[in-house]
């Protein structure tokens, strides 16, 4: 069945070859050109191309060596003044590369499934067809799937107590792209707690701090510095250009399309308050000043309520995952919870990150949405906000898929994806009903209370308005970004929804409380690895 699941999905990324593709597909062209032509001392300072090149070091080592494979397809893709340059065979090695690197994901979803008792198979086909991958990566174009592969391998070496292994990994995986730095918060307190402590409190809360091992923490340090030394070595008289690189806080706090966070929101009331202000005569403000809905990746200020500064973010950051942490680290004090409380403390403060970090690109919601989809059948609360979120996360995606004639694969992909996981969530938790209750059944999707399937409802309204009304009206040519607003406020308050209530459910996890069959089933696999 899994091997049958593969060969399908594979197919289907074969089919959208052809398709619409975004300018990360140039960005990554230009890369192969960089990396293939000139020495590594010049690389983060070549700019013949707008699209620098802006990952760290183990990436561009990948475009490197993925640039001796493209050169048999197409030479020409390899030259570095072949700007936006895209023949047939250009594009078919370009796809055929995420195709390939993606078994790195698969191969991790099949070994991560492996540690579920009920729920293996359901929880390997929601994560092979997650809509977000599948449009970001295989239409709009990146390299996520690989990504997100290595880390769920780290983190199913996490199950089976190899932190070692683990850690490797994502510092791996940090070198590879630096955005999983909001997650690092997470692996710190965990191997900190989980691995340079050697013995488990008696009572699940206390630290036994006479059990500290400083020759474990050594061999973590030695691990983890080991591959930045790797990553960084070659470099290390350029990591200052690096950095800028990496880190360039001039993009503006929000990303040409807006992700759904509260920054959305921030913006939405900011242009709402100028717009009041200017008719009523209050306000006198050049029409410039507040063009957040513009599209474009710069700075803006705002118009009524104060800017936002990349330091406010980060401290916002910080400060909103400080509680999530420290419960993770008494968590971590017992054994037989530690597991769950890292994945679901990772997706709290990836959630945490997206919505207060500076310039969030909304296919950032991918790192919520993809452990998220792993925890979906170890506990009902974790799968009632899994499909919440993961309806409303991959619907907010639907902007970066602009062209009108992918309206109809993106939604099929979507509605596909939410049908296999309300039918079949809700039947590891929920007991069948026989009689009763059928018209409320019917307003209510399962698992969720009415307010909440309201809410999804009116993501159909949403859409309606998007593809339809909007031009209608003739609304597209005065208002043009109207929808993309309307989009990213609509998912934010989901997002935030979910944000807050599995929030609340981390803070208050008590170890005292009866786990679901799956979960006794991840802690027996921990146990016997320990």
């Amino acid at each position: 069945m899994i091997s049958q699941i593969v060969v399908i999905v594979t197919t289907v990324k074969l089919l959208f070859i052809p398709l619409y593709h975004s300018t990360d597909f140039e960005v990554h062209r230009n890369w192969l050109a960089i990396t293939h032509n000139l020495t590594l001392d010049k690389w983060y300072y070549d700019n013949t191309s707008e699209w620098t090149l802006d990952y760290p070091p183990f990436f561009a080592w990948l475009e490197f060596v993925m640039s001796f494979i493209a050169k048999y397809f197409d030479p020409q893709m390899l030259y570095l003044t072949n700007l936006n340059y895209k023949s047939d065979m250009t594009i078919l090695f370009q796809r055929l590369s995420v195709i390939v690197l993606d078994f790195v994901y698969v191969y991790s979803v099949k070994r991560l499934s492996s540690f579920i008792g009920d729920g293996k198979l359901l929880v390997f086909i929601l994560l092979m067809s997650c809509p977000g991958l599948l449009m970001i990566d295989h239409i709009h174009f990146q390299y996520n799937g690989f990504l997100f592969g290595i880390l769920l391998y780290s983190i199913s070496h996490i199950i089976e107590n190899n932190c070692l292994i683990a850690a490797f990994w994502f510092a791996v995986l940090l070198n590879l792209k630096h955005i999983f730095l909001y997650v690092a918060p997470v692996y710190i307190v965990y191997l900190f707690r989980a691995y340079c402590f050697t013995i488990s409190s008696v009572d699940g809360v206390h630290t036994p701090w006479y059990s500290f091992s400083l020759t474990n923490l050594f061999k973590l340090a030695f691990t983890v510095i080991f591959v930045f030394g790797l990553s960084f070595g070659p470099f290390i008289y350029h990591i200052p250009q690096i950095l800028s690189r990496l880190f360039p806080f001039k993009r503006g706090l929000c990303h040409a399309y807006w992700a759904p966070n509260f920054w959305a929101i921030y913006n939405f009331v900011d242009k709402v308050l100028q717009t009041i202000g200017t008719k009523l005569g209050l306000l006198r403000i050049p029409r410039a000043e507040a063009s957040m809905t513009g599209g474009l990746v710069q700075q803006y200020d705002h118009a009524v309520l104060p800017s936002i500064t990349p330091t406010m973010t980060i401290v916002l950051t910080v400060v909103t995952m400080i509680p999530a942490l420290i419960k993770l680290w008494h968590l971590c004090a017992d054994r037989r919870y530690r597991v769950l409380s890292f994945v679901r403390c990772m997706v709290v403060c990836a959630a945490c990150s997206f919505l207060f970090g500076w310039h969030v690109h909304e296919k950032a919601i991918l790192m919520i949405l993809v452990p998220l989809t792993f925890l979906s059948v170890l506990g009902d609360v974790d799968g009632k906000q899994f499909l919440i979120l993961t309806t409303v996360g991959n619907y907010s995606l639907f902007p970066l898929l602009y062209p009108k004639n992918l309206f109809s694969i993106k939604f099929f992909i979507l509605l596909t994806h939410v049908a296999l996981a309300f039918v079949n969530v809700r039947t590891l938790y929920e007991p069948a009903k026989v009689k009763g209750g059928r018209r409320i059944r019917v307003l209510r999707l399962p698992m969720l209370r009415q307010i909440e399937s309201l809410y999804l409802y009116g993501l159909i309204v949403l859409c309606v308005y998007d593809n339809a009304i909007h031009a209608l009206w003739g609304l597209d040519k005065t208002l043009p970004f109207l929808p993309l607003m309307l989009t990213s406020v609509y998912c934010s308050i989901g997002v935030i929804y979910v944000w807050l209530c599995y929030y609340y459910y981390f803070l208050t996890f008590n170890v005292s409380q009866v786990p679901t069959l799956c979960s006794v089933n991840l802690a027996e696999k921990y146990k016997k690895t320990s």
